[in-house]
């Protein structure tokens, strides 16, 4: 992997790591401990993890050409982590198939966003920088939640470097 989409790949087989990382962690969480009010962008666990749920799969579906666009906005929230922790897992898988599949020319083309003003043409690149960003941002709000629970979060920078690589990233290092 020496070409330009390497880090792409990387980060998308990060992501993955992260998430599930987090997600073992969170799974002996509740449904009343995941919805009840704890500091953050959003109000609880339960909304914080939706979003960022909701957000992939907008972006995702951007990325390779699915046509839902906005209806994803209006799909239900899904209220316990079994059932975030499987559509986390389908959306990463989607989104590392894509990193994994692209070429350094897909970086360069555009897809159309639907936005309320209306359809936005933005870069691939861009769109995959912006959708890395917006995890670490949010999963970094709902690390904190998940503290406030009473559970220690994990450990999620151990990824990248060969040194300190956590020994379950080995198994998405790539």
């Amino acid at each position: 992997m020496s070409d330009a989409t390497r880090s792409y790949r990387l980060m998308s087989l990060n992501n993955a790591w992260a998430n599930a990382t987090f997600y073992r962690r969170l799974a002996g969480v509740g449904p009343v401990e995941l919805s009840l009010k704890r500091p953050g962008f959003f109000p609880s666990l339960k909304k914080t993890l939706n979003h960022i749920l909701q957000v992939d799969r907008y972006y995702v579906d951007a990325l390779t050409g699915g046509g839902k666009g906005q209806a994803l906005r209006d799909l239900p929230d899904l209220a316990d982590v079994p059932s975030l922790a499987a559509a986390q897992a389908e959306v990463d898988m989607a989104l590392t198939t894509f990193c994994h599949e692209m070429t350094p020319e897909t970086l360069d083309e555009t897809r159309v966003t639907l936005r309320d003003c209306g359809p936005v043409e933005e870069k691939v690149e861009a769109l995959l920088l912006h959708v890395f960003q917006h995890q670490i941002h949010h999963r970094g709000q709902a690390h904190v939640q998940l503290q406030t629970t009473g559970v220690l979060p994990p450990q999620l920078d151990e990824f990248y470097l060969d040194y300190d690589r956590a020994l379950s990233a080995r198994d998405y290092f790539a």
